[in-house]
Parts: C-alpha cells; structure tokens; sequence
C-alpha cells in the first residue's frame, strides 16, 4: 500500500531534503520517526529536493507499508517525534501507482526579498537595499513563459538528463512597499533555477541586463552567462500538484 505525507519545513538547520552523509535533512528525519512508529524500515521518496537551507510550505513524499495504516493518528504521532521545524499536515492513501515526484504536474516556488532592514524577515527573506526596476523585472519574467530549455539556469555539471521546463507563471508581487516575492510554477525544476532566475533578474532590475541581454541568456543556456545565485534561505516550495483521483 503507498501514502503520501503531506508536510512543512523551516530548511534552516538541514543539509537539504535528500539525505547526506556530512549532516542532517528533512529526508532523514522523516524516514527516522516513520521507521520508529511502524517498527520498520521506511524509505520516502519526496517530491523534490530542495537544497540546504530552501523551505518548503508544501512538500509530499510517498512511502510503501504492507498494512492499512489510519492517517490523522500517524500524523499526530509524527508531529510529537519530529523536530520542531517539520510538521506533517497529513498522511493519506493513495494509489500504488501514484509517485510523489514523477505523478506530480506543477510546483510553484516564491522568492522572498525586502528593500529595508527588517530583524522579523532575515531568515525567511533577502535583504536588498539598491534600487530595482520591479515593472522592468516582470517584463523579463514573462519572457521565461516563451521557452522550454533553461539550461541558463542550470547548476554547472548537474546530473540531468534534459533542461527543458515548461513555466506557466513567473511574475513578482509587491506585498507592502518593502516587500516582494517572485512566484514561478512550472512542470519540473533544474537543480538552482529558481535561485540562478532571479539573480539574473535581480541584475535586470538593477539595469545591469537589458531585457534583449536576458533574451540571449535564455537562448544562449550556458550557466557562465546569466546572473549569481540568490541566498537560500529566502526560497519557499510552496506549493505541489496532481491529477485528480
């Protein structure tokens, strides 16, 4: 029988979700209290991997158990063993078909950043303090939507067997006149995309890109070209979906 757990992390202490042998990930929590509470060896499989210091609001993993298993009482019990910077929100049946990464049709992620000293945001967001060009920044957002290999965008010598994605939102959100988010959804991500996109956007808004200039970072897929890597600890997975059953 295959369930999926349904849950939330602050990523700050982890290594990552996929286990690491020179320190701790979420991976590791979970299959360690799953393992304890069925009384066996537990392997999840998540929807994807985030890497050290990244949140997630939502993220789904599947794990295979011989016996039926009631949901809301593992939940609960899951939620009294793990650390406090991992809840589980649900555990539910699903069918055995159903995987948590490959059956999965979009993930969303936001960026966060703020433009003005904040002690409340410093681990939950970038802190900028030069002027950016938001209107310039989503005009260069939406050209995301018209290509499929972001390779730009990929972690140098990555183990993937393509770069294309198919992005369906990439758009920035003021939320108070501090405060942005950069939203993106797409199939499936490179490993650092999101991180690598709004760096180079972060240069677009800063004019040190022109929109042509970010055109031929996209068609031109190498690495060396787009912008730096934004800090972890302001990117969130915030949301993971699937076919309905």
């Amino acid at each position: 029988m295959r369930f999926f757990v349904t849950f939330s992390y602050d990523g700050s202490c982890y290594h990552g979700w996929q286990i690491q042998p020179n320190g701790d990930s979420v991976q590791a929590q979970l299959q360690r209290a799953l393992s304890l509470l069925l009384r066996d060896e537990i392997i999840v499989t998540g929807a994807g991997r985030t890497d050290a210091g990244v949140h997630a609001r939502m993220m789904v993993a599947h794990f295979d158990y011989e016996s039926d298993i009631d949901g809301r009482q593992l939940a609960y019990k899951l939620n009294k063993l793990l650390p406090r910077d991992i809840a589980v929100a649900q555990v539910e049946r699903v069918a055995d078909d159903l995987h948590a990464r490959f059956s999965a049709t979009s993930r969303m992620y936001r960026y966060y950043l703020h433009t003005e000293k904040n002690p409340f945001l410093r681990n939950t967001s970038c802190e900028l303090h030069y002027p950016l060009d938001f209107n310039k920044m989503n005009e260069a957002a939406r050209v995301l939507m018209e290509y499929e290999d972001f390779g730009a965008f990929c972690k140098a010598h990555a183990d993937v067997k393509t770069t294309l994605c198919h992005v369906t939102v990439a758009e920035w959100h003021q939320t108070s006149p501090t405060t942005w988010y950069f939203e993106i959804r797409a199939n499936r991500f490179l490993r650092n995309m999101v991180r690598a996109v709004v760096g180079t956007l972060v240069d677009v808004g800063r004019g040190r890109v022109s929109l042509e200039d970010f055109r031929k970072i996209v068609e031109g897929k190498k690495r060396t070209e787009a912008g730096e890597s934004m800090p972890a600890h302001a990117l969130f997975l915030e949301d993971v979906t699937y076919p309905k059953l």
